[in-house]
């Protein structure tokens, strides 16, 4: 089976536990203001890659990833479900840690067909790095221009399936970093069982001549880059909510 990615990373350090070879998937149902990977939008931009591929690459480093293992990101990963599967099926057979960051932007518990297959996948995976944008579904649709409610139904599945899950929420100045934002997003957390941990990302500006490159207009461009006390502050409401 083949699929569509970006582009790869093979001393990932940031994509799990360890040191892992990243694969980021092409496509993405959301177009979040702050993305800094515009170009992973479009599914047909992508390079065609098999999973007998990828695990002949990671073989070749195979020594360097004792603690850590394959990541699939994005893009978002989902939108090609059926290659994820096969790659963690693949992976799992020889022993590889598998892991998924996504957003859980496809995830629709409505589809029954849609449902075989994310528990078929389930089945394969050892963590879930759930990127959770807004905890509010209407700034969240402001900010990625769908609401919230697929991301945390798939949050509430994942605990249904006990499947580690590491939080990831971006702060950006005046849009994701309101004290009551953050509290109701901290209260959420700590409802959910199988959070192992929660990562507080900084808002960057690296992307930006990706969009000049592509002709699509930054709207954030008056916004400046999050401070390590913006951080600092919105880790501590989290997690003492």
């Amino acid at each position: 089976m083949t699929g569509y990615i970006h582009s790869q990373e093979t001393f990932g350090t940031v994509d799990g536990p360890g040191i892992r070879y990243v694969i980021f998937m092409q496509g993405c149902p959301f177009r979040c203001l702050y993305c800094h990977n515009p170009d992973t939008w479009q599914f047909e931009a992508g390079e065609e890659i098999s999973v007998e591929e990828i695990i002949k690459n990671y073989n070749k480093n195979k020594m360097f990833y004792t603690r850590g293992g394959i990541t699939v990101s994005g893009g978002e990963p989902l939108m090609q479900i059926d290659f994820v599967t096969e790659l963690f099926r693949a992976a799992a057979d020889v022993g590889i840690h598998t892991c998924i960051d996504t957003s859980g932007a496809v995830f629709d518990c409505s589809n029954n067909d849609l449902m075989f297959k994310f528990d078929e996948l389930i089945k394969y995976t050892n963590l879930v790095m759930l990127d959770i944008k807004h905890i509010d579904p209407l700034k969240h649709k402001y900010l990625t221009g769908c609401d919230n409610k697929n991301v945390l139904a798939f949050a509430k599945y994942l605990e249904s399936k006990n499947v580690p899950v590491w939080i990831r929420h971006v702060i950006v100045p005046g849009i994701t970093d309101d004290e009551g934002d953050l509290i109701a997003l901290g209260k959420y957390i700590h409802s959910l069982k199988n959070v192992k941990a929660i990562d507080i990302i900084p808002y960057h500006t690296l992307g930006v001549s990706k969009y000049k490159m592509l002709g699509i207009p930054y709207k954030l461009d008056k916004i400046s880059p999050s401070t390590s006390d913006d951080v600092a502050r919105a880790k501590k409401i989290i997690l003492n909510s």
